[in-house]
């Protein structure tokens, strides 16, 4: 070989490993900063925690206290009642659910309460007076508690804000039903109108209740 084509053959190959070097380059990651936050195994939160109704402990009309996880594995239909409300009636409703499903793994839980109306005035033994009296209730019944009035009680605030979407919102009026599954947690509402005898509540009751 000349020594021209000899010097051209050794421009040549200088080019090339430099051009490789720059490829290797740039095909390399950079090395992350030390001061670089890294996200690895972080998890997003949630916007809504969601909360076991029955952690809740609640006081019973006849003032006990007790502890909704005695209801672990029982569907319940909460309900917010009132003596002197248009929907009062519903009480009747709610009783004819109790009589039906209660051996099959259900219970109505009554909250009566004074928020919405002021229809709700009586003493804890008027109140259990007139529901048994009237009605022939015979679900449990709890103490009065407060939902928009004051500070809402901690089982009403977990009704209200720790529940999926289209469950969580303000309570609007008396006979506002929540129905807990078998695990605690809040799986379906229904409004004041939706009377207890109506389809969509007894499929929901039925499409819950333990097998």
């Amino acid at each position: 070989m000349s020594t021209s084509h000899l010097l051209q053959y050794s421009r040549f190959l200088s080019f090339a490993l430099l051009a490789g070097g720059l490829a290797a380059c740039q095909a390399a990651p950079a090395p992350a900063s030390a001061t670089e936050p890294t996200t690895a195994g972080s998890a997003t939160p949630s916007p809504v925690e969601e909360s076991p109704v029955i952690d809740h402990e609640v006081v019973a009309i006849d003032g006990a206290t007790v502890s909704l996880s005695d209801y672990r594995g029982t569907v319940m239909l909460i309900v917010n009642t009132a003596s002197q409300c248009g929907y009062t009636p519903q009480l009747a409703g709610l009783q004819e659910l109790q009589t039906r499903y209660a051996e099959r793994g259900f219970t109505v839980l009554g909250f009566p309460c004074n928020d919405f109306g002021g229809q709700e005035p009586g003493s804890a033994e008027e109140i259990q007076t007139f529901c048994s009296g009237q009605y022939g209730v015979t679900f449990p019944l709890f103490d009065k508690v407060a939902i928009t009035r004051g500070e809402p009680s901690p089982l009403y605030r977990t009704l209200q804000e720790q529940t999926p979407e289209g469950i969580r919102g303000p309570v609007r009026w008396n006979f506002t039903k929540f129905l807990v599954g078998a695990d605690g947690r809040v799986i379906a509402r229904f409004e004041s109108g939706v009377a207890p005898d109506s389809p969509e509540l007894i499929a929901a009751i039925e499409a819950a209740l333990p097998r």
